[in-house]
C-alpha cells in the first residue's frame, strides 16, 4: 500500500516563494508517474505538473516559468513555486499512478495573500 504524505503549504505573500514535498511510504514503481494537483476555492481539481520516472515533466499553463517540480528519487516529489501570484492559493495535492493503482495525498493548503 502507497501512503503520500505532503507538506510544505502556508501563507506567502505575492511574489513569494515556496516548496512543496511529497514523501510516499511503500514501494514505488520507477515507471509511475508523479504529479502536484491543486483545488482552489470553488474551481476544479487540476494537474499543475507532472514528472514521469524518467525525468519528463509537463506543466498548467499558468504557471511555466514559476514552478519547478523535480523528483530525487522513486519516492519523493517537490514542487518548487516562485513568484507567487493569489490565484495559486489552493489545496495542492500529490499523486502516484502506479500499476497497481491510483494514489493520492491528503493534501497541504497554499494561500497566496497579502
Amino acid at each position: 500500500q502507497v501512503q503520500l504524505v505532503e507538506s510544505g503549504g502556508r501563507l506567502v505573500q505575492p511574489g513569494g516563494s515556496l516548496r512543496l514535498s511529497c514523501a510516499a511510504s511503500g514501494r514505488l514503481s520507477s515507471i509511475g508517474v508523479m504529479g502536484w494537483y491543486r483545488q482552489g476555492p470553488g474551481k476544479e481539481r487540476e494537474l499543475v505538473a507532472g514528472i514521469t520516472g524518467g525525468g519528463d515533466t509537463n506543466y498548467l499553463d499558468s504557471v511555466k516559468g514559476r514552478f519547478t517540480v523535480s523528483r530525487d528519487n522513486v519516492q519523493n516529489i517537490y514542487l518548487q513555486m516562485t513568484n507567487l501570484k493569489p490565484e495559486d492559493t489552493a489545496v495542492y495535492y500529490c499523486r502516484a499512478v502506479q500499476p497497481d493503482g491510483d494514489y493520492w495525498g491528503q493534501g497541504t493548503q497554499v494561500t497566496v495573500s497579502s
